[in-house]
């Protein structure tokens, strides 16, 4: 009978990964820390926003957009399931935001109205042309980070600059970075106050569609390695976790940026060791560092909570239990 837990070998999970297997590793480790930092940079604003199911509604409904795409270019060409996905993005956040402002319908039931409805849409094209396309839903779903180093690699003027996928999503998460410094105060303002942002001559409108459009870019960029589920946690963990530890939003940045390289390192040494999905392990690390913070955060953290609570309700000494030097 096997064991429940794999014996923990420190040689096999921690040293054999980046010696036997640094070729394929190293790639693995990038694509996770390229996901993770890229969709904590653009989480952070969701979270701002109290939108951050948005980035769930995104992932779900790309299903439809794929199919499409393959059904009108009739190839799986990843450029072409790019641009229907992209599209199927987009077209997702368009449809939540009509929803909401014209009718009484609140923000999140516009987000599970938009993307079930595109998803299940998204289902049954592939149901009704599976023998003929052969797409295959549980590959956008759940994706698989370790199949990352046998993806084709870029060729440019005699060398080679990786795998086409890790390529994409650094690309991907440089350009987020660099939007994010360019309209840092345009981002900041409108997220915090739409009615200041609109003093100060920002349109609020054109920041959300613009963030919206940035996110869909992330989230298809991801979800061919960590999968479409999984794109959500990668979206919301790194941004609340360093919430925890910071009120200042470029530290928070920061912080989100140190998440995202931890918890794709050790989600890789906790994969090797339970021989299980490395997304997954991923997400799981992100998850413990989010507890760990919400644990020991110096202001925030539950420790610190009980403490300043303990000192708050402690009885104030008699005037008789006082000492007379301290009188």
């Amino acid at each position: 009978m096997n064991e429940l837990i794999p014996q923990f070998d420190f040689t096999r999970v921690f040293v054999a990964p980046w010696t036997e297997g640094a070729a394929s590793f190293i790639w693995i480790a990038l694509m996770g820390f390229f996901v993770a930092t890229a969709c904590g940079l653009i989480g952070n604003y969701l979270i701002l926003r109290r939108m951050a199911l948005v980035g769930d509604a995104i992932s779900h409904s790309i299903l439809p957009g794929i199919a499409i795409a393959f059904l009108l270019a009739n190839s799986r060409n990843t450029w072409v399931m790019f641009v229907g996905a992209l599209a199927a993005g987009i077209l997702t956040t368009v449809i939540i935001d009509v929803i909401h402002k014209r009718s009484r319908v609140k923000q999140d039931a516009a987000i599970g109205i938009a993307f079930s409805t595109l998803f299940a849409i998204g289902v049954i094209l592939i149901s009704l042309y599976a023998d003929k396309v052969d797409l295959d839903q549980e590959c956008v779903l759940y994706g698989e980070i370790a199949f990352v180093p046998l993806a084709p690699l870029v060729q440019l003027g005699g060398f080679s600059f990786g795998p086409e996928p890790v390529l994409r999503m650094g690309i991907v998460m440089l350009l987020t970075g660099l939007l994010i410094v360019l309209f840092y105060k345009e981002l900041l303002v409108s997220s915090f106050d739409p009615g200041l942002a609109a003093s100060l001559g920002i349109s609020a409108a054109i920041m959300h569609y613009a963030l919206m459009s940035m996110l869909s870019v992330v989230v298809v960029s991801a979800f061919e390695s960590v999968g479409a589920i999984l794109v959500i946690a990668m979206l919301i963990l790194p941004g609340a976790t360093a919430s925890l530890l910071s009120h200042r939003l470029p530290v928070v940045l920061a912080l989100s940026v140190v998440h995202g390289a931890l918890s794709s390192l050790l989600g890789i040494h906790v994969a090797v060791w339970l021989e299980c999905s490395m997304a997954a392990a991923m997400v799981v690390m992100g998850a413990v560092l989010f507890i760990l913070a919400w644990i020991f955060s110096p202001r925030e953290g539950l420790i610190a909570r009980w403490l300043s609570h303990r000192t708050i309700s402690a009885p104030a000494p008699s005037p008789e239990q006082t000492p007379a030097y301290g009188r």
